[in-house]
């Protein structure tokens, strides 16, 4: 049995905190030959953050599908329209490319939402959801995560914006790269950190006598 608490963090508590923010590269991809040329670059690197953004529907029974994919390493995100380009066989190939890892938050959403534009089969993917549970963290968005782990919190205040507008905001951009980047960050500080140090640093943690 675990003797840690359970790790939480509140709305109040999240308020308080500094906003942090991805500050790589990011490259916005609307074609097929900058598809290759990412996904290339992207097949080099171990580990990657998934996320992806859809319009907002503010009509009851209106919907929209995926606008973008983000695909993130430590320093780099690109940003794949996929509104305009489709979620075509090169970005297939690594969603099944098992050999990559691949972690994302909700993924059954994001799969869910995929598989209505076009049939593939996700290999190599990490739910942080699941992932964190074997560190007795109990909040399950990845804002609360990142605060968990960082004392910092993402800014989600883009999340209802415009993901099919003709040109996506500085604003719109830096979001989504940091929603795909803290996936990669969140996964590689708890797997690269002992269980009991991980507890060890945090001195709010009481030990359940």
């Amino acid at each position: 049995m675990n003797k840690y608490k359970p790790i939480k963090i509140s709305k109040e508590e999240i308020s308080k905190l500094e906003t942090d923010a991805f500050s790589g590269r990011i490259i916005v991809v609307q074609n097929e030959q900058d598809i290759e040329k990412a996904i290339s670059y992207l097949s080099d690197f171990p580990i990657l953050g998934v996320d992806t953004e859809t319009r907002p529907s503010f009509r009851k029974g209106k919907s929209h599908t995926v606008a973008l994919i983000q695909i993130a390493t430590e320093d780099t995100c690109f940003l794949f329209r996929i509104n305009r380009t489709g979620f075509t066989p090169t970005l297939k190939t690594l969603f099944e490319n098992p050999n990559i890892t691949k972690i994302g938050l909700s993924l059954k959403d994001d799969f869910s939402m995929l598989h209505k534009i076009a049939p593939f089969e996700p290999k190599g993917f990490i739910e942080l959801q699941s992932y964190v549970k074997q560190f007795n963290i109990e909040d399950m968005s990845l804002q609360k995560i990142y605060a968990i782990l960082f004392g910092k919190k993402i800014s989600k205040s883009q999340r209802l914006s415009n993901w099919e507008a003709d040109i996506l905001s500085d604003a719109q951009k830096r979001y989504a790269a940091t929603d795909a980047w803290a996936c990669v960050r969140i996964y590689k500080s708890l797997s690269t950190e002992c269980f009991s140090d991980f507890y060890k640093n945090r001195s709010a943690l009481q030990e359940i006598v």
